[in-house]
């Protein structure tokens, strides 16, 4: 199977760094029906953690944080990637993007089992058309993988 890329949207929520707030946000959003194809969490300041959140419909994942009121920043751009894992697999994307001057501000790369691997770029928003391009990367408001 081709690799996929996919520029999404997604969305910033600021969280108290403790135990289980991620199960709860978790809970929240799934008994609203938001499906998530993609989250990462990183401590940031001051005893907050960021929580990038890559919600298979957006518009679904505005409303429920609306009811929910958090208070999320974006939509923003990001890049996600998944296919067939194979040495160097990101290697191939990163130089893509390196060969046309884009710079990868951050990414998060992980094995997803049954031989695939799956990743989060992220780079300027001022590149973000450029990496679409470099990239092949379908865009679309609602994601399905």
């Amino acid at each position: 199977m081709k690799d996929q890329v996919l520029c999404v949207d997604y969305f910033a929520i600021e969280s108290e760094d403790k135990p289980g707030m991620g199960a709860d946000l978790e809970t929240k959003l799934t008994k609203e029906g938001v499906n998530l194809l993609a989250l990462h969490a990183f401590l940031f300041a001051g005893g907050k953690t960021q929580v990038d959140i890559i919600p298979e419909n957006p518009d679904a994942f505005t409303r429920a944080a609306k009811k929910l009121n958090l208070v999320i920043r974006g939509p923003k751009i990001a890049f996600l990637v998944h296919g067939t894992d194979k040495p160097g697999a990101m290697g191939e994307i990163l130089d893509k993007l390196g060969k046309k001057g884009i710079n990868v501000r951050s990414t998060c790369e992980l094995t997803a089992g049954a031989n695939r691997y799956g990743a989060i770029l992220w780079v300027a928003p001022a590149d973000v058309d450029a990496a679409t391009r470099a990239l092949g990367a379908e865009v679309a408001s609602h994601h399905h993988i």
